[in-house]
Order: C-alpha cells, then sequence, then structure tokens
C-alpha cells in the first residue's frame, strides 16, 4: 500500500487495485490524482468510468479501472458509500480477490485476517523450504494455511494483523527478495529452513515465462481542417477495451493504406509484443469513420481515457515532421 493511505479504507482500496501487478513509482504519481478526483466511493460512482479511464491512462490493465468504478457503485449502493470491513461483503465487490480483501479487513480495520502475495508466498515458502512455484495451485493454498497459522498466533500474543501482514511484505520486497536474498540481514535467517539447506536460490521455483506472441497492428492518425485528431472508442472486451484510439486494424482499408508512414511504437505487453506502425493525413473522403467517432482538439486528448500505446501513436503523429526517417518508439 502507498505511504499515507494506510488507514483509510477507500484509500487503501483505491491503492491495492492501482498496485496490482504494476510497479509503486508508476502508481505514485497517478494515486494522488486519483484520490483528489475521487476522494470517496460516491464521488467516483457520480462519475463516468471514461473519466476513470482517463486518470488510469499508462497504467496498463485497464479492467482494474473498470472493476474499480463498478466496485464503487456497488459501495454506494450496498454498504452506504462505506467500504465493508468484512471479507465475504469485499469479496463480493468487483475485482477483489482474496489478497486484496485481506489487506483492506487486515490493514484498514486492523482484523485478523491473512493476506499472501508473491512476496509473502516467498518468504513463507524459504522459511519451510516449501519447494515448488508460487504460480501453483497446491503452493498458494499451503501458502494461504501458514499466513493464517501465523496470524492466529499473533492474534494470541495481542500483536496487531497489520504488522505481520505488512512485514512479511516488506520482508518479501527487500530482504528475502526473488534473486540474491540478503539472508545476513533477515530478523527470521536463524528458523529459514531453506537458508540451513542451502537452497534460498532455489526456493521457489522460478515460474516459466510463455513466449511472447508478436502483433502488428496499423494506426492512421486523421486531421481534419480545424487539426483535430479523429478518435474513436474500442469495443468492451480484449486488448485495450474500451478505450480511445485512432483507427488501428491489422489491415489497414485501402483508403488509409496510402497515407505516409511517420514511424512505429513498440509495446512489450504480458503476452504480446505489439508493433505499431503509424501513418497520419487527411481523412479521405470516400473512407467511412467508425459509428461514434469523434473529432478531438489535441489539448483535449489528456482528457480521454487512451492507452499509453495510442498516446504515443498519437504523439508520434502529431510532432514528426512530414518525410522524416522512421523512429521507433518504445
Amino acid at each position: 500500500m502507498l505511504p499515507g493511505g494506510r488507514r483509510d479504507p477507500w484509500r487503501a482500496l483505491v491503492s491495492e487495485f492501482m498496485l496490482q501487478q504494476t510497479q509503486v513509482a508508476r502508481v505514485a504519481a497517478r494515486f494522488d490524482a486519483m484520490l483528489a478526483r475521487f476522494p470517496s466511493p460516491a464521488a467516483m460512482a457520480a462519475a463516468p468510468v471514461e473519466d476513470v479511464l482517463s486518470l488510469w491512462a499508462g497504467l496498463g490493465y485497464y479492467r482494474r479501472a473498470r472493476s474499480l468504478h463498478a466496485a464503487a457503485s456497488q459501495i454506494v449502493a450496498r454498504f452506504d458509500g462505506r467500504v465493508p470491513s468484512d471479507t465475504d461483503d469485499l469479496l463480493s465487490l468487483p475485482g477483489v480477490g482474496r489478497y486484496t480483501a485481506g489487506a483492506i479487513a487486515s490493514i484498514a480495520f486492523g482484523l485478523p485476517r491473512p493476506l499472501v502475495d508473491g512476496n509473502v508466498a516467498r518468504v513463507l515458502q524459504r522459511l519451510h523450504a516449501r519447494p515448488g512455484s508460487a504460480s501453483e495451485p497446491g503452493v498458494m493454498r499451503w501458502a494461504w494455511k501458514q499466513a493464517g497459522l501465523l496470524i492466529s498466533a499473533a492474534q494470541a500474543r495481542r500483536v496487531p494483523p497489520a504488522q505481520v501482514n505488512e512485514g512479511l511484505m516488506e520482508l518479501g520486497a527487500t530482504v528475502c527478495t526473488p534473486s540474491s536474498p540478503r539472508c545476513g540481514e533477515c530478523p527470521l535467517s536463524t528458523a529459514c529452513l531453506a537458508r540451513a539447506t542451502g537452497r534460498q536460490d532455489r526456493i521457489p521455483r522460478p515460474k516459466a515465462r510463455a513466449a511472447r506472441a508478436e502483433l502488428t497492428l496499423r494506426c492512421a492518425v486523421l486531421f481534419d481542417t480545424r487539426g483535430r485528431v479523429l478518435l474513436h472508442k474500442r469495443p468492451s472486451g480484449g486488448l485495450w477495451s474500451g478505450l480511445w484510439q485512432p483507427p488501428t486494424h491489422q489491415a489497414l482499408p485501402p483508403a488509409l493504406a496510402s497515407l505516409p508512414v511517420v514511424g512505429e511504437v513498440t509495446r512489450l505487453l504480458t503476452h504480446r509484443r505489439v508493433v505499431m506502425e503509424v501513418r497520419r493525413g487527411r481523412k479521405p473522403r470516400s473512407w467511412r469513420a467508425p459509428a461514434g467517432s469523434v473529432w478531438v482538439a489535441p489539448p483535449d486528448l489528456a482528457t480521454l481515457g487512451i492507452g499509453s500505446a495510442h498516446r504515443a501513436v498519437l504523439d508520434l503523429a502529431l510532432n514528426a515532421p512530414m518525410g522524416t526517417p522512421r523512429p521507433r518508439r518504445r
């Protein structure tokens, strides 16, 4: 969780959504703006989801933004605008899984609930010399059981559950790291079975990485006589679901394929390497824009929910002089 958001349930919930599969440094740059715009579940529920997507731009995994908006709406409708403390109620909210429910219940409300993320699982596996990968269901079931036992032991000694959970997460993030763990600095080193048997570098087993498939897309950045850019919204589901973009296809229609190329944008996603060829020019009269398309002045682009890849596409098209070499943007 981000500093300053550890005890307020709504701040904690927003930070947990934003931090899923995203580095803290990237979230920190947007967290304050998100809370300033949406200081409560009611404020977010009252706004269109596009406003949340706009502030989320660049963080990726945009389904999280939609789930956060849906969760805020349910908090208002079902819990009088207050984030619930009960884990079953938390789990009933869109986008809230077992880890997030445990984090909110224990850290925001002080309830004796365990939580397990990759850092916690790694600490527990090394402590017990438990082989396997945290991606294996059996290993995660075991880790949740061990975390629950630690919370019960802490409760018996009147140790706040937040201290246990935050301590395990911090230990895994800073000391018991995936590679080159700093065992000499670890307060649990004398109890660590992996270290005692010299297996701290082999436990847990690294998760096998799937090869990235390559996807080539072609983008046409179109202008009208006033210098506005044509955008349309992607359909729900799939890559960049529901976000705004210039016309983007694997193969452009002939009327757009003749536009000059100004460069490429490359993005590495979890399972894909996406190469986006960028073309630009005036909208051909013979080409019909998709339904719901809008013309947007460049200064207003910042107010729309546009993914970081398409923002780079637009930036390239708006700023690259015609006739320049084809730069690659990464």
